[in-house]
């Protein structure tokens, strides 16, 4: 395959998901065990933290759920975008940076919300850039490279914090301390990446804006929501996407909680997960440039098999041995999933309103995990068995499965 070669606008845009996913990996990985060691100060049982966790993240999709297509449609209008995007940025830097003041488990989950909708919203934004940064044959390809480097751009700051948490002891350095300081470091890291992005991104795709373009906007939100029906093969990708993608982020979202729920050491946790990053890297850009010699929903459905699999392996995780076999066969199609289904997606709506529609999409995308999540902390609490819960979420992999199969064949 020949070299592909990014453009300075493509490259700048790539560096924000390398900011964010900084705060997508400390989410995934340290966050949970930090939630953990404060609510055990407050002696919160191991199945009410993985319930507590799960709720946390399903209020924050909820919110998601509101404000990512409402203010997608407004950011539609020329000259809107980018300052929706400066706005949703600042709630989640400010948001990551307060979580190291706090240290009550309770406020501490309120913050994290916080955090969370303000980092799920400014995706909405950014995902919806990507018709205004490249063209329609080159998207696949930057799609996947921008997970990519976020993946292996996250693990600079976050093997930082690790030393930080991991061996802070060994300096002086109490937990709380540690934690704040990893906190710091992800939102300054977040905030400087993406600079490059703010000082190159132009609109080129947009609604000319009238007198009340706020209300014209929601009102046009509303009669393409009416309207779907005339958008079929979107309205049914998106239903698909709510489903498998609600399972891949359940996954992420829960990987660390499960496991040091279950009584896994907290190091090899870390360790495994951070593995994946690694293993995502290249696997990402393979499923892009595979993009280009086979049939993209293809590519995705092989995907989503993956995950119904490594959701039945899940399942049966004792040892730290499974937790290193999952993160490595998760790193394989984590990339590959979120970045195909991006740029797929991008391909399938009008440009003029990607806002709008990338709302709609990012309700699923990857401040979603809703029904895993709350499923997950359901089952956990009317069982006691994690390993159930985790199990239900093949049920959201099959549906996804099946729904996306049919929109392919329209």
């Amino acid at each position: 395959m020949t070299k592909f070669k990014l453009t300075k606008l493509e490259k700048n845009w790539i560096l924000y998901d390398v900011g964010n996913s900084a705060f997508t990996l400390i989410v995934s990985t340290i966050i949970p065990l930090y939630f953990n060691y404060l609510a055990g100060l407050d002696n919160v049982s191991s199945t009410d933290y993985l319930a507590y966790w799960g709720y946390a993240s399903s209020i924050a999709t909820l919110c998601v759920a509101f404000i990512g297509p409402t203010f997608g449609a407004i950011a539609d209008n020329k000259g809107y975008k980018k300052p929706i995007f400066i706005v949703a940025l600042l709630v989640g830097v400010i948001s990551c940076t307060a979580l190291g003041l706090v240290t009550h488990w309770l406020l501490f989950l309120v913050v994290f919300i916080i955090a969370k909708v303000g980092y799920s919203s400014s995706l909405v934004f950014y995902d919806s850039m990507l018709t205004d940064i490249t063209t329609e044959d080159r998207m696949d390809n930057v799609s996947s490279q921008g997970f990519a480097w976020g993946y292996i751009g996250s693990c600079v700051p976050f093997i930082v914090c690790l030393i930080l948490v991991q061996a802070g002891g060994n300096f002086g350095i109490s937990m709380p301390l540690a934690m704040s300081l990893s906190f710091w470091i992800i939102a300054l890291w977040w905030i400087l990446v993406t600079v490059p992005l703010l000082k190159s991104y132009k609109q080129v795709y947009y609604i000319e804006p009238t007198k009340n373009a706020i209300s014209n906007s929601l009102t046009r939100l509303w009669t393409t929501l009416r309207q779907m029906k005339q958008h079929k093969k979107v309205f049914v990708f998106l239903l698909s996407f709510f489903f498998y993608i609600d399972g891949v982020y359940t996954i992420i979202d829960m990987a660390t909680a499960y496991g040091a729920s279950l009584g896994l050491d907290t190091a090899q946790l870390l360790l495994a997960l951070l593995l994946t990053q690694f293993v995502a890297f290249p696997f990402a850009i393979i499923f892009g440039r595979l993009a280009k010699k086979y049939s993209v929903e293809k590519l995705i459905a092989i995907c989503i098999f993956a995950y119904t699999g490594i959701a039945l392996f899940a399942v049966f995780l004792s040892h730290e041995i499974h937790f290193w076999i999952l993160a490595v066969a998760v790193g394989m199609f984590q990339g590959g999933i979120q970045a195909l289904s991006r740029s797929y997606f991008a391909k399938i709506i009008p440009p003029e309103k990607s806002g709008e529609f990338f709302g709609l999409f990012d309700i699923c995308g990857k401040g979603a995990a809703f029904i895993g999540t709350t499923m997950i902390a359901v089952v956990t609490q009317l069982t006691g068995r994690q390993n159930i819960a985790v199990g239900m979420l093949t049920i959201l992999f099959v549906i996804g499965f099946l729904l996306f199969r049919k929109q392919a064949k329209m």
